[in-house]
């Protein structure tokens, strides 16, 4: 079994902090300590809700997986890159990362799992290799880890922003200013348990978006989108507080079919990180899916497109650029 450790630095809820640290909901968090696999300070807890003090000792022992039927992978994913430590893929709309209780078809690590490709286990038995997440609408670049060594680096490179990704996202109505900012804390929606929200309890969360290309008939946009922080729905909720949201997120946007996008138009185009072994600095290009591409084919002017999704200019303009 795979064991992690924390010590409190700041005093919180136990599923709350938990919540954070491993990237899960609450209820994933609670099933996690109803099978007594969270300790503090040496003693099995099992009540999600304690205040945790500071310096106290966390650890959570990942029960081993159950064995179950195996589900029928009758899907593929694009492999961007791959060596001895790592891997970049690029993850379709649909596809969920990992298993969870509610998740009844094949994940992403079901995937990976299927292709017999080594993977690290420090996030736990569910969640071998994935170093950060995607929604499951959203498409694009993904690092997936191949050893818990690899996967501690990119993890503290995460934290202090060496590595992150640029997104791009067909927003309507169109945004004023060439460059905004939105800086406003997110937490779990006290309204509706799918959604996101801006909360004043919740985790600090920054977003930067650029106005990149008015579609013909100037009625959306292309924006490309930075993230400073790694929330939940981030781009979604922060564009909501802008009283604007992506074509095809009917969770955050318009439930109006006339959009004609089943799926989110939002995507993780350009990876960079500083890969931990060769210690240089790598960027990746996840290409677009067919039914964005071909809604963008249809709306925009493809070779002003082409030229702004060129990598110099997804960076140009932004207040850091990595």
């Amino acid at each position: 079994m795979n064991t992690q450790s924390y010590t409190i630095q700041t005093e919180e809820r136990l599923d709350t902090f938990l919540a954070q640290q491993l990237g899960q909901t609450r209820s994933q968090i609670v099933q996690l300590i109803k099978q007594n696999a969270v300790s503090v300070d040496g003693k099995i807890n099992s009540k999600p809700g304690i205040k945790l003090k500071l310096n106290q000792e966390i650890s959570i022992t990942f029960p081993k997986a159950k064995e179950s039927a195996p589900l029928k992978i009758d899907f593929d994913v694009d492999v961007i890159y791959e060596d001895d430590d790592l891997l970049v893929i690029n993850k379709p709309s649909g596809l969920t990362v990992h298993p969870a209780p509610s998740v009844k078809e094949p994940t992403l690590v079901d995937w990976l799992k299927h292709k017999g490709i080594r993977l690290s286990t420090i996030s736990g038995e569910e969640r071998h290799g994935i170093v950060h997440r995607l929604d499951k609408g959203t498409s694009g670049a993904m690092l997936i880890a191949k050893n818990n060594e690899t996967h501690e680096a990119l993890s503290l490179q995460l934290q202090d922003k060496t590595m992150g990704r640029y997104y791009l996202a067909i927003s309507t109505p169109p945004l004023k200013e060439d460059i905004t900012i939105v800086e406003e804390p997110i937490a779990r929606s006290s309204h509706n348990r799918l959604k996101m929200a801006i909360m004043t309890h919740g985790k600090s969360a920054k977003t930067e978006f650029k106005k990149t290309l008015l579609s013909l008939d100037e009625s959306c946009e292309l924006l490309t989108c930075k993230l400073f922080t790694g929330r939940t729905h981030q781009i979604r909720v922060h564009l909501e507080k802008l009283n604007r949201h992506i074509l095809g997120d009917h969770l955050y946007g318009s439930k109006e079919k006339k959009e004609k996008s089943e799926r989110i138009l939002l995507h993780a185009y350009l990876l960079y990180f500083i890969h931990p072994t060769t210690k240089k600095k790598e960027a990746f290009l996840a290409p677009l899916d067919k039914d964005m591409l071909q809604f963008i084919e249809k709306n925009f002017d493809m070779e002003s497109f082409n030229e702004a999704i060129k990598p110099d200019n997804v960076k140009l303009g932004f207040s850091t650029n990595s």
